[in-house]
C-alpha cells in the first residue's frame, strides 16, 4: 500500500488539460466531486449515472464554471451487459478517439448481514455492480486507453476490502474482489502506457456512509470534495510510475 499523503500535494492548475476522463456514478457524492475538480484542471470529463437529471445539472455548474463542457451518457449500470459498455465505448470513440482515463466510483452497499443470512440474489447484484461492471466495462475501454499517451485507471475500494469485518456481506467481499482485479490488470498492463491502481476514501460525508452507519453524526465526516486530492494524483501524470497500489484518500 503506498504512502501517499494527500495533504502534501499541490496539483498544477492545468493537470488535466486535453485529457478525456470516464467517472462512474458521476450524479453525486464523490463521483460529482470528482467530476468538478477533474474538470476545473483541464479535463474532459464523460459523465455517467443512471439519473440524467442530475448529470445535466452538474454539466451546466461545470460549464457555468467556465470548465470544458462535459459529456454525458447516462446508464443504468445494475442492468449493463456487454453490448452496452461497447456502445459507451463507441460513443466515446467518435466523440474523442481516446480515453485517458477512468474512475470507477458507482457501487452499491447491500444489506449489514451476516453471509449465513445472506439472501443469493443481492448477493449477486452486489456483486455485478461492484465487480463485474468494472470488469466488463474496462474490457470495452481498454483500446481506447491504448491510444492515449498515458492513461489510469483508477477502482474504488474500501477498508473492509482490505480486512473483513463482521456483517459486511458482499460489499466486503466485491472489494477485495476489486483489489485483485486491480492488481491484475496492473501487472498484465505493466509495460504499457496504462496504469492501474485503487482509492480507498475512507470515511466520507455520502449517502452509502449514510446508510451503512445511520447513527453516525455525518458533521465528523470530510465532505467529497475534501477527499479529491488523490483522484488528481492518480489519475494526472505526477503518479506515472505508479501502478499496481492501492492508496488512502485519507
Amino acid at each position: 500500500m503506498n504512502n501517499f499523503d494527500p495533504s502534501d500535494y499541490s496539483p498544477a492548475a492545468d493537470l488535466l488539460a486535453d485529457r478525456v476522463i470516464l467517472i462512474t456514478g458521476a450524479g453525486a457524492g464523490i463521483g460529482r466531486a470528482i467530476a468538478k475538480a477533474f474538470s476545473a484542471h483541464g479535463a474532459t470529463v464523460v459523465l455517467t449515472s443512471r439519473t440524467p437529471k442530475n448529470l445535466e445539472t452538474l454539466r451546466d455548474e461545470i460549464v457555468a464554471d467556465g470548465h470544458p463542457r462535459p459529456a454525458i451518457l447516462p446508464m443504468d449500470l445494475a442492468r449493463a451487459n456487454k453490448p452496452s459498455f461497447q456502445q459507451l465505448a463507441d460513443r466515446i470513440n467518435d466523440a474523442s478517439g481516446r480515453l485517458n482515463g477512468i474512475v470507477h466510483n458507482a457501487g452499491i452497499l447491500g444489506p449489514r448481514l451476516p453471509i449465513e443470512n445472506y439472501d443469493e440474489t443481492t448477493w449477486n447484484e452486489v456483486m455485478h455492480l461492484n465487480l463485474t461492471v468494472p470488469f466488463v466495462m474496462t474490457q470495452a475501454l481498454l483500446p481506447l486507453l491504448r491510444a492515449a499517451d498515458d492513461a489510469s485507471i483508477i477502482f474504488t475500494s474500501s477498508g473492509v476490502g482490505r480486512k473483513g469485518r463482521a456483517g459486511w456481506g458482499a460489499y466486503a467481499v466485491s472489494k477485495f474482489g476489486t483489489e485483485g482485479l486491480s492488481q491484475v490488470l496492473a501487472d498484465e498492463l505493466a509495460d504499457t502506457s496504462i496504469r492501474v491502481n485503487c482509492i480507498n476514501p475512507g470515511r466520507t460525508r455520502t449517502a452509502m456512509r449514510a446508510a451503512a452507519y445511520p447513527e453516525e453524526d455525518p458533521n465528523t465526516l470530510l465532505s467529497p470534495e475534501a477527499i479529491v486530492a488523490v483522484y488528481l494524483y492518480l489519475m494526472g501524470p505526477d503518479s506515472q510510475g505508479i501502478n499496481g497500489q492501492s492508496l488512502n484518500a485519507q
